[in-house]
């Protein structure tokens, strides 16, 4: 059949009675995935719309034709698929543009009920991350249509799509690399932990938290949290287990021993609890900054810890904090850096960190290079629900990556060794604030 220019996309009308068509005419052999649209649903071109657009029942308030709404998923070998999509229009009739591997459909939607609609048949070429489009053509009622899934039928094989399921917040949010530092035993006890920081252009996207100096107490790094806002972030957890501060008992709260020139301190939650600290400073990509880190046992069974920050365009260290710890004595041990994502919007948009040129100083004063670190991540990757993060060797440095659904992937516990600077970092300890 000849179609004309202007009716380029396959034009499938569904009507209701095709409400019933799934696939539950395919024989037993293979296997369906049910694939939510909240957990797995972006507006790819406007990213912070998607908290707006996906709500908890999936593709609800999508009125704007110039979203593209996408929904990603993993397949693990080629192999050919076919999709339904499961949706509705609450009035009247919708058109909308399905887009999937470069071949894209007009569907006119009218039924009023949820329904699966069949998208047809596809070819997939290769394991790896793919997604489905949608973006509105014309519509008579408020919204083009709400999605609450979509079904991907394997029919050659047995092996299941990955994607986000059941912790959706933290899926949304992105798998979160680590590098954890193989510090020698023979050095003793750590007193001070230096790292160095560079962000390539394009990659300091909001929602960032690129965490330089880890310990088995806190973190200390620099984030993005909006358009205008950076922040450099100290924080260290309170000895008492709780996502809660207000219920650590006196006895167990951080306190604060000193803070820098516009510095802002208090309590955080949700993950541990304790006392953090953080200062706005536009940071830049494509410049490199100096983390220093303190660990003081004071004799009584308290610690403190004290980051300092370094910046080129100041040329000195300057004091985000010191926080001291109840019921500690100990140095710095468990030293590590991580790159996360805190934003769920921004799940969707790859990012990378560089990590450089580590250091310790025991408590004699003796430096100390770290040229090899341990690949890691955290739940979000060990359950499978993103595959998106990596990590490696460059520039005479380590990276982290995640976010994106990108097929970049590293073997969690593979061990990744830099070549050595051999250049300890000169600080002057007496002379800092």
């Amino acid at each position: 059949m000849h179609m004309s220019g202007k009716n380029k996309y396959m034009i499938l009308t569904i009507l209701i009675f095709l409400a019933i068509l799934g696939f539950d005419a395919y024989s037993q052999d293979g296997h369906l995935d049910i694939i939510s649209a909240t957990a797995n649903s972006w507006v790819a071109n406007d990213v912070f719309e998607s908290s707006g657009v996906i709500s908890k029942d999936g593709i609800k308030k999508w009125s704007n034709p110039d979203h593209v709404i996408r929904t990603f998923f993993y397949l693990e070998q080629p192999g050919e698929i076919s999709i339904a999509i499961n949706a509705r229009v609450k009035s009247g009739t919708s058109q909308i543009a399905v887009s999937f591997e470069g071949k894209k459909q007009r569907l006119e939607i009218s039924n009023s009920s949820f329904s699966n609609i069949q998208l047809g048949k596809f070819n997939i070429e290769h394991k790896g991350y793919y997604f489905i489009e949608l973006q509105g053509l014309k519509k008579e009622g408020e919204s083009f249509a709400e999605v609450k899934q979509f079904q991907i039928w394997q029919g050659e094989n047995n092996i299941p799509a990955k994607f986000i399921k059941d912790d959706v917040y933290f899926g949304r949010r992105g798998p979160s690399t680590h590098l954890i530092y193989q510090v020698p035993e023979e050095i003793g006890e750590i007193e001070w932990f230096y790292n160095e920081i560079e962000i390539d252009e394009g990659q300091d996207i909001i929602g960032s938290y690129f965490m330089a100096n880890g310990f088995a107490e806190g973190y200390f790094g620099i984030q993005v949290n909006s358009e205008i806002e950076r922040r450099i972030l100290f924080s260290v957890w309170s000895p008492y287990k709780t996502d809660d501060p207000t219920k650590i008992p006196d006895e167990y709260r951080i306190s604060l021993v000193k803070k820098g020139n516009d510095v802002t301190t208090g309590k955080f939650g949700n993950e541990g609890s304790g006392g953090q600290s953080y200062k706005k400073f536009y940071w830049k990509a494509k410049t490199r900054y100096g983390f220093l880190l303190g660990a003081k046992p004071n004799g009584d069974n308290s610690t403190d810890f004290t980051a300092y920050f370094y910046t080129p365009e100041i040329e000195e260290w300057q004091l985000i904090a010191s926080f001291r710890r109840p019921k500690t004595d100990t140095y710095l041990t468990k030293l590590y850096s991580f790159l996360e994502n805190f934003i769920p919007n921004t799940g969707v948009v790859s990012r990378r960190g560089g990590y450089y040129n580590q250091w310790v100083c025991n408590a004699n004063g003796e430096w100390t290079e770290i040229n090899e670190a341990k690949f890691s991540a955290d739940q979000t990757a060990r359950i499978e629900a993103r595959l998106d993060y990596s990590g490696g060797i460059e520039n005479q440095g380590f990276y982290l990556k995640n976010c994106g659904f990108t097929n970049d992937n590293t073997e969690i516990g593979q061990m990744l060794k830099r070549t050595k600077i051999n250049i300890p970092p000169k600080i002057d300890f007496v002379a800092l604030e």
